[in-house]
């Protein structure tokens, strides 16, 4: 009797599960299926799901248009990416374990101080003001230091170091190492779960950031793929990037499969490296924020 109902609740479980999984991923598929339609079968409302008249003409399309810049957006995003969060990662960790030492003197006013940045903002004049000053206007570094250091990971991470065993740091004090030492060969390579899961997080912040390169980054060498993409996605008909139904290779190329197209390859990245890091997120998060 009890085989049954657990097979029961097993059988109901996995199917609501399967149900929910299919709902995130939905808008993803139907973005990727309407980029990958013949404009000719969306323009009759004939598509609601499965693609129809299949082609990648869409991509070589927006990807080849030197009016759109989509390369350009790619690859600033890409290199801010990585320098911001190879930065990002740095700075939290060394600063986390600096917090985390109980010899500091003053840590605990320190770490009052980044707490009352998260929670008090300033505003975006008083920053501009601020990063007009510091020559972060029309500057891709704006787009790597200000953010080097975000609060929350920062107490996630401060939190995991703590978690550490205090013999480690002392037998290694015993054996001649300095702070440096601890940190770099002791402390760093067993913090792997809670760099990906920061590092992940600094990663998707960056790529997805529009705000600041709206505000700041006002050359077209500078712009980065969300800033493309608003240009791609909202157009006015009488701008120079307001799409014009196109026929390639008997393909008809409108706005639906076009800016789809463009959607989709600005979330491409993300999507793929998710996956590899997914794992450490559960572990990560939960030890880096309840101590012990």
């Amino acid at each position: 009797m009890m085989r049954k109902k657990r097979k029961t609740f097993d059988i109901v479980n996995n199917t609501i599960l399967l149900l929910v999984a299919f709902v995130c991923v939905y808008p993803f598929l139907y973005v990727l299926f309407t980029a990958c339609s013949d404009g000719a079968f969306l323009q009759r409302g004939e598509v609601s799901f499965l693609p129809k008249g299949f082609n990648l003409e869409a991509f070589k399309y927006i990807m080849g248009s030197s009016k759109f810049h989509v390369w350009s957006g790619l690859r600033n995003s890409f290199i801010y990416t990585v320098a911001g969060t190879a930065l990002s990662i740095f700075i939290t960790y060394i600063t986390a374990f600096a917090l985390s030492r109980e010899r500091v003197k003053g840590r605990y006013f320190l770490m009052g101080a980044f707490i009352v940045t998260w929670v008090f903002d300033a505003g975006i004049i008083p920053q501009y003001i601020i990063y007009s000053k510091l020559g972060f206007v029309d500057n891709p570094w704006v787009m790597i230091v200000p953010g080097a250091i975000n609060t929350q990971f920062l107490i996630i991470t401060k939190t995991f170091i703590e978690g550490f065993p205090k013999e480690l740091e002392e037998a290694a004090f015993v054996d001649g190492a300095n702070d440096w030492t601890v940190l770099t060969r002791i402390f760093f390579p067993l913090s792997k779960t809670i760099i990906a899961t920061i590092g992940t997080f600094y990663a998707v912040s960056i790529w997805n950031q529009y705000l600041i390169p709206q505000i700041y980054l006002k050359s077209d060498n500078y712009k980065v793929i969300q800033q493309v993409l608003k240009e791609v996605v909202i157009t006015d008909a009488g701008a120079s990037t307001a799409f014009k139904n196109v026929i390639v290779n008997g393909i008809t190329l409108n706005q639906q499969n076009l800016k789809a197209a463009a959607i989709f390859i600005a979330m491409l990245p993300i999507i793929l490296v998710y996956p590899f890091v997914q794992k450490y997120f559960k572990k990560g998060i939960m030890i880096g924020a309840v101590k012990g």
